[in-house]
Formats: C-alpha cells, structure tokens, sequence
C-alpha cells in the first residue's frame, strides 16, 4: 500500500477509472458478439439494425479513453466489412 496520500489518491482514482474501462468494454464485446452471431446466422436485418449501436458504443469508449481512437476505427472498419459483405451475399 502506498504511503504518501497522493499516492494513495491516485491508486483509488485508477481502480475508478479502470472500473469505467471494464464497464465500456464489455459493453462492446456484448455488442460485438451480437452482430457476430447474427452474421453466422445469416440475419441481416439483425446485423444492419445493430451496427449504429455497436459504432455509438465503440465510439464511446475511445472517447472515454479506453480503446486508442485508431483501435476504435480499425474496429468499426472491420465490423462494417463482415455486415456489407453479409448484406451483399
């Protein structure tokens, strides 16, 4: 445990921070998998209507700081290749 208060400020600040984090990303991962599953399966009404969502909350956590702003863009390009390409077969 650390000593100096600030110290110990700034250990209680990173596990609030962290915390938000976990709860950005996993909102994202749930929304991913969603999608994922609506691929294999073929819905494309699914996968179109859970697209913007999935943007807003990747979004989200790049602006909170969680995910790098190019990570959040690679994501969202990837994401939209696998649902044009499931709207276009």
């Amino acid at each position: 445990m650390p000593n100096r208060k600030s110290t110990k400020a700034r250990v209680k600040r990173s596990e609030r921070e962290n915390l938000q984090n976990k709860i950005y990303k996993s909102t994202y991962k749930n929304l991913v998998k969603k999608i994922s599953k609506a691929i294999e399966a073929g819905d494309k009404e699914t996968a179109a209507a859970l697209l913007p969502e999935t943007f807003s909350a990747i979004d989200k956590t790049a602006k909170v700081g969680a995910f790098h702003k190019n990570q959040a863009a690679r994501r969202k390009s990837r994401l939209s290749k696998k649902v044009a390409f499931l709207m276009n077969s």
